[in-house]
């Protein structure tokens, strides 16, 4: 009994430790409170993307691995938010400073884009990154959306996952965007 006890801190303190090693990796826009919407300008930016046919929520892991690989073998760095198509397989790392002007080719699977400046409707979210979790996020900032006709919608939502895989679910953030415009009203 002593021994478990002895191990108890050391277990919490892993736990409490994990959503930290989101905080290692360069952060390319500030990220938007859990249970809050806002309205955020993100910035211009370069990206490496890949697509697959399919649903994203069943194709996610090769998106993933195809990425990885590609910075792996690049030597970029991992930055925070991941970006993830919610209407077809797509995903998308964002280079981050060091990377960011550094000549890189496109290879099979993997395109480098460059993205302008972005305005946003935004929800936080913490929970695990499910089809139901994210579908449930995206159907509560377009109600929230639509309550404010100064905004329309300017193209598709889009899930933004900020921890890695071995975060667990209840610690693990995300949001849902839509991109927009201001109206006359």
């Amino acid at each position: 009994m002593q021994r478990s006890v002895s191990l108890f801190p050391l277990i919490l303190a892993a736990l409490l430790a994990l959503p930290a090693g989101a905080a290692a990796f360069e952060a390319v826009f500030a990220k938007t409170a859990v249970d809050r919407f806002e309205i955020k300008t993100l910035p211009p930016c370069r990206v490496l993307e890949t697509s697959l046919d399919g649903d994203y929520f069943e194709r996610s892991g090769a998106l993933f691995k195809t990425l990885f690989a590609y910075i792996r073998s690049h030597d970029v760095s991992m930055t925070v938010p991941v970006e993830a198509s919610l209407e077809a397989a797509g995903m998308r790392f964002f280079l981050g400073s060091e990377d960011r002007e550094r000549p890189l080719a496109e290879e099979e699977g993997v395109r480098v884009v460059e993205l302008p400046r972005r305005t946003v409707a935004s929800h936080g979210v913490r929970g695990g990154y499910s089809r139901d979790n994210v579908l449930e996020a995206k159907g509560r900032l377009e109600a929230w959306l639509k309550k404010r006709p100064e905004y329309r919608p300017e193209g598709e939502p889009y899930a933004v996952f900020w921890n890695a895989p071995y975060v667990p679910w209840f610690l693990k953030r995300f949001e849902v965007h839509v991109p927009i415009e201001e109206t006359e009203e």
